[in-house]
């Protein structure tokens, strides 16, 4: 009885001759011998083999263990691989609806920048434009004549500034959410 409940519970915990061996430091022929019937460990290795397996000593030496049913087995691989299947379309969900922000960060971000890029050349224009006429107002003063300009353009360089960082990490959002 002993060497059929020792073989069937240490397959059921998962573990090889070697590796209950290794854990219970004797070598793996002296396991062997116990399963095959061959030899029977001591009182002390009795107790240390019963706590390594998480059963009793009785248990150990009583009636022959059931093995656990291939069905039970199939039904529990059958409920992980569900849930694995839960978990992949969990993530790729989650994939698809982070790609989907930068990808509209990325858009609003362009249109920033091209609005920006619309703005500066235009002032840009009419500034080149202005220094070329002559109609331009010139004020006159004590020290002579001064030219004022006068613009909307704030300060667009902090608009580019952020349009562009908004551009970067987007880009780099979608291609971190993008499929492997």
């Amino acid at each position: 009885m002993l060497s059929e409940n020792l073989k069937k519970l240490r397959k059921a915990k998962g573990l090889s001759q070697e590796e209950l061996s290794i854990r219970l430091n004797v070598v793996r022929q002296t396991i062997s011998k116990w399963e095959k019937g061959l030899s029977v460990p001591d009182s002390e290795m009795l107790i240390r083999l019963a706590e390594e397996l998480d059963t009793t000593v009785t248990v150990l030496l009583g009636e022959t263990v059931e093995e656990t049913e291939a069905e039970d087995v199939k039904s529990l691989s059958a409920k992980l691989e569900l849930l694995n299947e839960q978990f992949a379309r969990q993530n790729e969900t989650r994939r698809k609806i982070w790609r989907g922000i930068f990808i509209t960060i990325t858009v609003i971000a362009g249109l920033v920048l091209a609005k920006e890029l619309i703005e500066f050349l235009f002032t840009q224009g009419m500034f080149f434009s202005m220094k070329e006429q002559e109609s331009i107002g010139i004020i006159g003063g004590a020290d002579g004549p001064t030219m004022i300009l006068v613009t909307n353009a704030v300060n667009p360089v902090s608009d580019w500034i952020f349009a562009l960082i908004a551009v970067i990490v987007s880009v780099i959002g979608i291609c971190k959410t993008g499929r492997k």
